[in-house]
């Protein structure tokens, strides 16, 4: 795969919605574009975590491993569950920032299927896995700054505090339906 094939490939798993991307939506929509680039380290540690050792040594080993991917996307499924029930329960008024902390957004990011793809299928490379894993970050830096701008554009439109909480509501709702289809292939593998 050329650089620029890897790069579109990489790009566009990174902007499908998914756990990562809401919870940067609303990091976005509750602190602001600002606070939410704050969480960016985190995501990046979140992704490196996984697609690390997969990169470098594990994608021999879980080749054959069924049995371990599907643990591995119903721990996935699991997480995002409880991450769509701790957000339905938020109040109507919470503190800014309260919703998404950075281990929340680090521990979905780290448990995301697609770091499961990064570093199985896309990135490793023998003669240039250095240069796949410096792309790979520049283009989740892009990406987790698009969502939040996202987020902060919604703020502005109606920064008001029952339209954060809809947002919440919205963002658990779909996270309930990220955590469903992702136990539902755990099981089915």
């Amino acid at each position: 795969m050329s650089v620029t094939e890897l790069a579109l490939a990489v790009l566009l798993l990174l902007l499908t919605p998914g756990p990562t991307n809401s919870l940067m939506l609303l990091a976005g929509a509750e602190r602001g574009w600002g606070g939410a680039l704050r969480l960016i380290p985190a995501e990046l540690a979140g992704y490196f975590l996984t697609v690390l050792p997969l990169a470098l040594a594990c994608a021999a080993l879980l080749d054959g491993a069924e049995t371990l991917r599907s643990l591995v996307t119903l721990a996935a499924g699991t997480w995002v569950a409880v991450l769509a029930v701790r957000l339905w329960r938020l109040p109507e008024t919470v503190a800014a920032g309260q919703a998404v902390s950075a281990r929340a957004l680090f521990v979905t990011t780290a448990l995301n299927p697609k770091a499961l793809l990064f570093g199985l299928v896309l990135l490793p490379s023998p003669d240039r896995l250095g240069a796949n894993l410096a792309l790979f970050a520049g283009l989740v830096v892009l990406v987790a700054m698009l969502w939040a701008g996202l987020g902060a554009v919604l703020r502005r439109g109606s920064g008001q505090p029952r339209a954060l909480f809809v947002l919440r509501r919205l963002a658990s709702v779909w996270l309930a339906a990220i955590s469903l289809v992702l136990i539902a292939r755990g099981v089915a593998a």
